[in-house]
């Protein structure tokens, strides 16, 4: 016989909640995906465009780094407000409005002529796309169960590396393949068509996202039904309802934190990366640009294995430590071997797959302690940090390379802080983490 489901009024099979599943992801993710690769080229894209904008505006690496790290600053600042907002006005609404800002302020980059100005757009533009990420997190709870959140969320992450798979290449063609055209330099034609595709996939996310699954005019009214009820069955492990409670529990706090040591990372070699494959003897941006396409690759594949396998399993917690301890392993043993490009690259690749595919399996974790407004604040909240942590490290980086003439010392200390999110892993209890 086979099983079946009770929901409110109607006793559906198993098999049919599994197709209603694979029903909301083909609807959904693809086209978060595609966003959030917009989001994330239109925030990386200054890596490359710093090979020529330095050189033509004379910034030295302690501008760069400050100038890209400031993005996170105004990201930090509006990230708990926006996500509120979010949860207030419905994410259709407030995604669109992110992603039309965040592109017109990405394309206003082209202008920037001095330190100040480089500082000011960055700045604009961290505050722009502030919670984007949470507020997608946030509204796949409205989705999936808590056993089906990490493939799902690890589906929409996929556009961090696609990113960088797809858009360093381009980025690079652009740079070459524009310079002088109209008087306009490579990176400002960077700058400028990079920003058209988030505008208007913003102006799409108006007619294609519904504000919740109540809303879906593609799914019946039983298959509401049921998706309203099988998520019933999977209550927050912590009953906050409000968003300042939310903001003072202890776990959340450790979850931040260990999301920071996974940002870290990752801004750490989406950002620097092109200028330590220059730095080790590769020239010219195209190759480069395809060069650091290749962590990106291996990311894919591996997001998708672990957060599969960590759904199978129920079990976050030595799902985010393994990937972690090797990113780091790999990033120490990578800062003795820069002018070395075919083995830092190798490594940097190991250590950009192990945190990319930890991204599923960390953002799993909050949905399923909190809930409407302790959800919103919650998890913009642990992005903030990680995003804080990212100002640091660029600048860190940068004020490294110019006090040492190498990034060796930095990765060292990243490294450190790859380990240090194991250890902090160890303090979410089993039934926090695997559920």
């Amino acid at each position: 016989m086979q099983p079946t489901y009770e929901a409110p009024g109607i006793a559906l099979p198993v098999a049919t909640t599994a197709s209603i599943y694979r029903k909301i992801t083909w609807r959904l993710i693809p086209f978060l995906c595609l966003c959030y690769l917009a989001a994330y080229l239109d925030r990386i894209n200054i890596g490359l465009a710093k090979l020529q904008m330095s050189v033509d505006l004379h910034f030295s690496e302690t501008v760069y780094g400050l100038g890209a790290g400031l993005f996170f600053v105004g990201y930090v600042a509006l990230e708990v407000p926006s996500n509120l907002l979010l949860h207030r006005f419905g994410a259709r609404l407030w995604i669109s409005r992110i992603m039309i800002t965040w592109g017109a302020l990405s394309m206003c980059t082209l202008l920037v002529t001095t330190p100040t100005q480089f500082y000011v757009v960055r700045f604009l533009l961290g505050a722009a796309e502030a919670g984007f990420l949470p507020g997608v997190l946030l509204y796949l709870t409205q989705w999936y169960p808590p056993d089906l959140r990490g493939r799902a969320v690890g589906l929409f992450l996929m556009g961090l590396p696609l990113a960088s798979l797809i858009g360093n290449p381009l980025s690079g063609w652009i740079m070459g393949a524009s310079a002088g055209v109209h008087g306009w330099t490579g990176w400002q034609w960077l700058f400028f068509l990079e920003g058209i595709p988030s505008i208007t996939l913003g102006l799409m996310v108006l007619m294609l996202l519904p504000r919740d699954a109540q809303a879906a005019t593609w799914l019946t009214a039983s298959e509401k039904d049921a998706l309203r009820g099988d998520l019933a069955r999977h209550p927050p492990m912590l009953k906050h309802e409000g968003a300042g409670p939310a903001l003072r529990n202890g776990y959340v706090w450790v979850l931040s934190l260990i999301n920071m040591t996974l940002a870290l990372i990752i801004y750490v070699i989406g950002f620097w990366l092109p200028t330590i494959i220059r730095e080790s003897g590769v020239q010219g941006s195209l190759r480069i640009g395809l060069l650091t396409a290749i962590p990106s690759l291996a990311a894919i594949l591996l997001m998708l294995v672990l957060a599969t396998r960590s759904d199978k399993h129920r079990e976050r917690r030595w799902h985010l430590i393994i990937p972690l301890f090797t990113a780091g392993v790999c990033i120490a043993i990578a800062a003795r071997f820069l002018d070395n490009t075919f083995i830092t690259l190798a490594l940097l690749t190991v250590a950009n797959a192990c945190i990319f595919a930890s991204f599923p399996v960390f953002w799993a974790i909050p949905g399923s302690l909190l809930k409407g407004r302790a959800a919103a604040a919650g998890i913009a909240l642990i992005n903030s940090v990680a995003n804080l942590g990212g100002f640091f490290a660029t600048f860190l980086i940068g004020w490294i390379k110019d006090a040492t003439h190498s990034v060796s010392a930095g990765l060292v200390v990243f490294a450190g802080l790859a380990m240090l999110g194991c250890l902090l892993t160890f303090l979410l209890p089993a039934r926090i983490t695997n559920r």
